[in-house]
């Protein structure tokens, strides 16, 4: 009876020390398919600017006289002050993605507009939302400028080209103030700010930023390269 008992003791010790060194299965960490989608979708975008930047090319190496005469129209330093506006808003947006990431989807209650600290991803998407609009005004205020001096979009083939790659950048632009806005909305509809309303803020930061990136080339070729 004792041995019996025993093997009991023992058979029940060696279960318990099985179960506790049973090697555990791994969690298989599955690609969201939302940001690949995504991401494939940029690409795109990018064969399409790299087709914008190509035209470019070709034209101004047709015609580099009238590249010569044209290029010295173009305010340079207010075009740099507005691109460091919009990349401005690029930082303001990861600032944001940040916040989504970690779930804060607003500022505390009782936390006033002005606690900076304390603002969450809706906040700083508002803020990205305001710089980027501001952005777009004064590409509109550069637009009424060139026309006023001759260069219009149907005046040459600079003025054509000029026209057609940045205010394709500013459709993009203006796409992405209204991917802010919703964002900004569903997050406040929300009853709960989970991974959904997170992978939807992080996509729309993944646009904003590309179409920063694109513009600071289209700013680097256009208005500085001689």
């Amino acid at each position: 009876m004792k041995f019996t008992c025993g093997l009991g003791n023992n058979r029940g010790v060696s279960t318990a020390a099985s179960s506790q060194t049973a090697p555990v299965h791994p969690v298989i960490s599955r690609p969201n398919t939302t940001t690949i989608g995504f991401i494939v979708w940029l690409a795109s975008e990018l064969m399409f600017f790299a087709a914008l930047f190509a035209m470019y090319f070709t034209i101004r190496s047709v015609v580099p006289d009238m590249w010569a005469a044209e290029t010295p129209k173009l305010e340079v330093p207010f075009a740099l002050v507005n691109t460091s506006i919009l990349v401005l808003s690029s930082v303001t947006c990861q600032i944001g993605v940040h916040h989504a990431e970690h779930f804060k989807p607003r500022r505390p209650e009782g936390k006033g507009l002005f606690a900076i600290g304390q603002w969450g991803m809706i906040e700083w998407y508002f803020l990205s939302f305001i710089l980027g609009s501001i952005f777009v005004g004064g590409q509109v205020m550069e637009y009424a400028t060139l026309v006023s001096e001759g260069v219009a979009i149907n005046s040459n083939a600079y003025g054509s080209v000029f026209y057609m790659t940045t205010g394709f950048h500013g459709l993009h632009v203006i796409g992405g103030l209204i991917a802010f806005l919703f964002v900004i909305g569903r997050a406040y509809g929300a009853k709960r700010f989970g991974h959904r309303e997170s992978t939807f803020a992080v996509c729309v930061s993944y646009y904003w930023h590309f179409v920063d990136i694109v513009w600071v080339a289209l700013f680097a070729i256009i208005y500085l390269l001689q």
